[in-house]
């Protein structure tokens, strides 16, 4: 019952998830992200707006964590190049959590309906922590750049 009703309200949620996401930028780079739908000029909204709406998809369905990894691996690696602490990296994560709860709290009124949304946002957080070890992992590889960088400056100075 719980999964039928958001699918019903996919277009709201995802929608409200997208701008929290945004909103997660400055406001002149989130009016950006939010207004230009030129996935060329605005590749990093695109990358947004798509993998929203498939981690959505993903999570209602129940996906196994390698699909959501592999959803998720844009949105973070592009968090992790623009030095977001981890909790405002993977942090957005949550707020699907509370936009779905905004939707359908009013109708949970069985021990079923409490059981499956109970079950929907335990995979939520599955995919939070999924999300904290992805940004783990591109920040290891962004630091590691930037030392070979360094060392490659250096033996050049030499």
């Amino acid at each position: 019952m719980v999964k039928e009703l958001l699918l019903k309200k996919k277009q709201v949620i995802v929608g409200n998830w997208i701008q929290s996401i945004f909103d997660t930028y400055p406001a002149e780079t989130s009016d950006f992200l939010r207004l230009q739908k030129n996935q060329f000029s605005n590749p990093v909204g695109h990358i947004i707006v798509e993998a929203a709406e498939k981690i959505f998809d993903a999570v209602l369905s129940g996906n196994q964590v390698l699909e959501i990894k592999i959803l998720l691996n844009d949105i973070i690696k592009v968090r992790a190049v623009q030095d977001f602490l981890p909790s405002k990296a993977a942090g957005f994560i949550f707020s699907l959590k509370d936009i779905i709860k905004n939707e359908v709290q009013e109708n949970i009124k069985d021990k079923e309906s409490f059981n499956e949304f109970c079950d929907l946002l335990a995979c939520i957080d599955r995919v939070a922590l999924t999300a904290f070890d992805l940004y783990s992992e591109a920040r290891e590889k962004v630091y590691q750049l930037r030392m070979n960088e360094l060392k490659n400056k250096i033996q050049i100075s030499q």
